[in-house]
């Protein structure tokens, strides 16, 4: 398995995290209405919520970049790097969605989308 397939599988379980810390030590957890518990919480966790769902999003066109690189055969080093570097912009993205740093939190997401593309990109 490359690493770029690799990079995709650590990349599905980002979203999983962020939910993870969202609930972390909330008070009146509802398992029986998660979404609505989600709904009504403030702060980092609230941010935490908006990190998963975009997370959700992120994933669905890097898993795309990433398996057409490989259905081509496009230059896999290239795109084993790039994808290791959105995984890290990923990372780094959670940590400023949930510390509410707006600005390094958009560099990065566009950062991770770039990467995305640029995978789609190499394949050709």
């Amino acid at each position: 398995m490359t690493t770029a397939l690799w990079c995709l599988l650590i990349s599905m379980f980002l979203p999983i995290v962020c939910a993870g810390i969202s609930k972390a030590g909330g008070q009146g957890y509802d398992n029986a209405q998660p979404r609505d518990w989600l709904a009504r919480q403030e702060g980092f966790r609230a941010r935490a919520v908006a990190a998963q769902q975009n997370s959700w999003e992120a994933l669905i066109i890097f898993a795309i970049a990433v398996l057409v690189a490989h259905g081509v055969a496009g230059p896999l080093e290239s795109v084993d790097q790039m994808a290791v570097a959105f995984v890290l912009a990923r990372l780094a993205y959670i940590v400023a969605y949930v510390a509410n740093w707006a600005l390094f939190r958009s560099l990065v997401w566009l950062l991770g989308f770039f990467l995305s593309i640029s995978i789609f990109v190499a394949a050709a």
